[in-house]
């Protein structure tokens, strides 16, 4: 009896070290992503300050849109997928000095903010809804991808180019 409960406490004790490994590893990406860059704000600063310089475009439409294209997305990390492509379209509106958000801006930054990762998912989805990206495959390449280290941010003049 005494042996099963020691392998019982020695299985708990892995257990619990991969799951704080795993949570230090998210927290540990938050954080980077808090850290101040040359400029003075991070990431998520420039995200939030786009959002809400851009809030008064966003329609009833363009915020039901956003929500049924992160709805394939787990519950847990929804939210914030959803604000980080809102600040992606959120920029992309008002670098086009935009009235309104359209669909256009939505699938330009929808595709950006969406790592490269997640494009086979992104892309069922939108079949699913009937919206044609093809017009947007060059975006692809601009996409987020965890080998480059980039902010979704930086890729403005590139796709302001293209139109």
């Amino acid at each position: 009896m005494n042996d099963i409960f020691m392998w019982g406490i020695a299985l708990w004790t892995f257990v619990m070290l991969g799951a704080m490994t795993i949570g230090g590893y998210f927290m540990f990406r938050k954080f980077l992503k808090r850290m101040p860059k040359e400029d003075g704000y991070s990431e998520l600063d420039w995200q939030d300050y786009y959002i809400d310089k851009a809030l008064p475009l966003w329609n009833n439409e363009a915020r039901h849109l956003l929500n049924e294209l992160v709805s394939p997305v787990p519950e847990l990390f929804r939210d914030v997928a959803k604000e980080r492509i809102a600040g992606r379209i959120s920029k992309i509106a008002l670098d086009e000095k935009a009235d309104n958000i359209t669909l256009d801006h939505i699938m330009k930054g929808y595709i950006i903010a969406t790592p490269k990762r997640d494009h086979k998912f992104m892309k069922k989805k939108l079949d699913d809804m009937e919206i044609d990206y093809s017009p947007y495959e060059d975006l692809f390449q601009y996409a987020d991808d965890e080998k480059q280290k980039f902010s979704i941010f930086e890729q403005t003049e590139k796709i302001s180019s293209r139109s």
